[in-house]
């Protein structure tokens, strides 16, 4: 059984069609990767497993358990945790504080309990060297380091990561995308994303989303390489895409 099935999705706002019977799963070990051009309906669907929009129709299961009109919070307690763009850390605690924080209130832990996750977790990401450091005196990646490590400290299952590599260099988009394969191997993770090189990197499959509506769902290399990618995702002319 996936941890997260997702089966029939759909959400519009009057005319317009953001989720159109979408439906896919995604399995512990395994990273889906998530293109489309914008409005495809990708921060939609986002917003549907987390818990932040509920879908008119279809149905979200997570760990065998629907929960479709399952509020976000309880969801995020359950183990679907978001990380976005914009590196959202508490700015005036530091770095080993907010692990602390997230092993608490996300993921139930207390005393030296808490105390001893969280530094298995700043060893992990590469933080430890860093544990004092306020969260708002990070460098970008690093920010980006610790909101990946936030959601791994609060006890997550699913990651969601929202476009996370942008704004990074190229090597740190590679060094990016090389932890996100070390965490496939106890989380299922579902990575939105522009930069394509990244996603070939850490993906085990492609979902292709144009108006809501599934194009495509599989090997990186396939679809990356398809005529239907290149059209509508990277813009080319069909003659071009040929």
């Amino acid at each position: 059984m996936a941890l997260l099935e997702v089966s029939g999705l759909s959400k519009r706002f009057g005319a317009v069609v953001v989720a159109d019977a979408v439906s896919v799963s995604v399995e512990i070990g395994e990273c889906l990767g998530v293109i489309g051009p914008n409005g495809a309906g990708k921060s939609s669907f986002f917003n549907m497993v987390a818990g932040t929009l509920p879908p008119d129709s279809g149905s979200i299961r997570f760990a065998g358990r629907d929960v479709t009109r399952q509020p976000a919070y309880k969801r995020a307690r359950a183990g679907i945790v978001r990380a976005f763009q914009i590196p959202q850390p508490f700015p005036a605690l530091t770095v080993y504080e907010n692990l602390l924080v997230a092993a608490q209130y996300g993921g139930g832990l207390r005393g030296s309990a808490a105390e001893e996750w969280v530094v298995s977790v700043l060893r992990e990401f590469g933080l430890a060297g860093k544990a004092g450091l306020l969260g708002g005196r990070l460098t970008l990646l690093d920010r980006k380091r610790l909101e990946l490590a936030k959601a791994v400290a609060s006890k997550a299952q699913l990651l969601l990561l929202d476009e996370i590599a942008g704004g990074l260099t190229e090597r740190e988009v590679e060094e990016l995308a090389a932890l996100i394969v070390l965490l496939k191997r106890d989380h299922a993770i579902i990575w939105i994303e522009h930069i394509a090189h990244a996603l070939r990197a850490a993906s085990d499959r492609i979902l292709l989303l144009h108006f809501g509506k599934k194009l495509l769902d599989g090997p990186p290399a396939e679809v990356l390489a398809s005529p239907v990618v290149r059209e509508i995702y990277m813009g080319l002319a069909p003659d071009e895409a040929a």
